[in-house]
């Protein structure tokens, strides 16, 4: 059964590979760190739109769900149907999200994108703090990455392979349920969109 669109499994695959760089960049201070960095901003604002108008597993409507609801599902209490992110993984998937978005307004901040647009004053011009909000960012991050790696983990020994339904989009173990999936070319459509605006922000 189709549980994941392209547009969604390209983003992960994707934010794997540039998260992977920024880290190496980013720890060893050199290579285009702030390149790869302005990549991954374009892709989260991709991935959020996706999130909004995209397909419905990969809708935030879909699976988001109450810290409650995430307790009692990791607890035990509470059914999954399977079909996309669980209660958990909705939430980790925000919280990864926000905190990739967090790191990428923090490195455009000390990049100076954002100069003309606020005060002297403001606390995007302290760059000891900047720099210390995006090192503590990126650890908790790995952290973050190392939580869904374990849980893939523990999912694989179950006999479910999550790595392999991100790859094909298609999960046998799932009974056949309702879903629909959006045009690709509109994914498309709205990531060109972002680069260009992007690549217009930068150079402008």
């Amino acid at each position: 059964m189709k549980i994941w669109d392209a547009p969604t499994r390209i983003y992960h695959w994707l934010q794997a590979v540039l998260f992977t760089a920024m880290c190496v960049t980013g720890f060893l201070q050199e290579g285009p760190h702030l390149t790869i960095g302005l990549a991954l901003a374009a892709l989260l604002v991709w991935r959020i739109l996706w999130g909004l108008v995209g397909s419905k597993t990969s809708r935030f409507l879909h699976f988001v769900k109450s810290p409650r609801s995430a307790v009692n599902y990791l607890l035990g209490k509470e059914e999954h149907d399977g079909v996309g992110h669980n209660p958990a993984g909705g939430l980790m998937v925000i919280f990864m999200l926000s905190l990739l978005v967090f790191q990428c307004f923090i490195g455009m901040a000390q990049a100076g994108y954002f100069d003309d647009y606020i005060s002297d004053e403001s606390w995007l011009y302290d760059i000891d703090l900047l720099a210390a909000l995006h090192l503590y960012g990126a650890y908790l991050l790995i952290g973050l990455v190392g939580a869904h790696l374990t849980a893939i983990a523990i999912y694989s020994a179950k006999g479910i392979s999550l790595v392999k339904a991100m790859i094909t989009g298609r999960q046998s173990q799932l009974q056949p349920t309702s879903l629909f999936f959006r045009s690709n070319k509109r994914a498309g459509a709205i990531l060109l969109g972002i680069g260009g605006f992007l690549t217009y922000f930068v150079s402008g």
